[in-house]
């Protein structure tokens, strides 16, 4: 079941509007799943996987269940994780993705109904806070309204299910990209995008490290093209068996972050961009052609 969240802005006579001078970013009154504002989905007592998506264009989400339930985490951007991860939630950057797996069946008998729920604060679009919200006081998504008395259900999730794979390629070069700011305008390394500059001319059949990373109280979830990469490091630490241990292309960089990715260069050559993927970040010139 796919879940694609996006907070649009409304003018009173209910039309979507915009403040196109806010080069923060575009931060909405009301939460919509599939285009909905606060829609409802029944399910059964039993296993189901849904495919959330950050549809963005500036919100971050940390999801979590109305009762703080467990689930499981089997997938992000680019497929399955190496092994499922039990959690009772999933942080999203605009554009990133999380497959999970909940059990409804292991909601009490009385239960009837139960929220997807954002507990990340955001006040602007700068990005999040840091804080947590409180789950009484989080923005509802949707409600699921589980039907009473118990069904079959044979589906399992494995416990091994995509390994990482193979960094089999030479590591041809190491670069360094740097998201910022400068004179108002969003830059990396510096620089605001011109489509005909090349900022990186990788060799085909060869792989490089990319070292990304960002400072000055501001979040960006970082897109590269045509390529999923492993992440080698999150400042500084390793992140397998977490859910950044899949295959990616897009990850939230925080304040005063670095992420140290492996990324292959194999079919497909061409023009490609890497860019900020809070789209009014992208729309200010945040991105570079490689």
């Amino acid at each position: 079941i796919p879940l694609v969240l996006f907070d649009p802005r409304f003018d009173s006579q209910g039309k979507q509007i915009m403040n196109i001078m806010d080069m923060d970013g575009h931060l909405g009154d009301k939460y919509t799943v599939n285009g909905l504002v606060q829609p409802y989905f029944e399910v059964e007592r039993r296993k189901y996987r849904f495919r959330i998506l950050d549809g963005g264009p500036s919100r971050f989400y940390d999801i979590w269940f109305s009762n703080g339930m467990e689930f499981k985490h089997i997938g992000n951007d680019g497929n399955l994780l190496p092994a499922p991860i039990a959690t009772n939630h999933v942080k999203l950057g605009v554009a990133e993705r999380a497959d999970i797996v909940v059990d409804f069946s292991q909601l009490p008998d009385a239960t009837t109904e139960v929220f997807l729920v954002n507990r990340a604060e955001q006040v602007n679009g700068r990005g999040p806070t840091g804080n947590t919200l409180p789950m009484a006081s989080a923005p509802r998504l949707i409600k699921f309204t589980v039907r009473k008395g118990a069904v079959q259900d044979a589906s399992q999730v494995p416990a091994s299910l995509m390994p990482r794979p193979a960094q089999d390629l030479p590591v041809a070069q190491e670069r360094f990209w740097h998201f910022g700011r400068s004179n108002g305008m969003w830059t990396v390394n510096g620089q605001v995008v011109d489509v005909n500059r090349c900022d990186a001319a990788v060799q085909r059949n060869t792989a490089e490290i990319w070292n990304i990373s960002t400072a000055g109280g501001w979040a960006h979830p970082v897109h590269v093209h045509l390529e999923e990469y492993q992440i080698l490091s999150y400042n500084g630490q390793p992140v397998a068996g977490t859910s950044l241990g899949g295959r990616k292309d897009v990850f939230a960089l925080y304040p005063g972050d670095e992420m140290r990715i492996y990324m292959k260069f194999r079919d497909w050559v061409g023009r490609y961009v890497m860019h900020c993927h809070n789209v009014v970040h992208e729309d200010h010139a945040m991105m570079v052609r490689w």
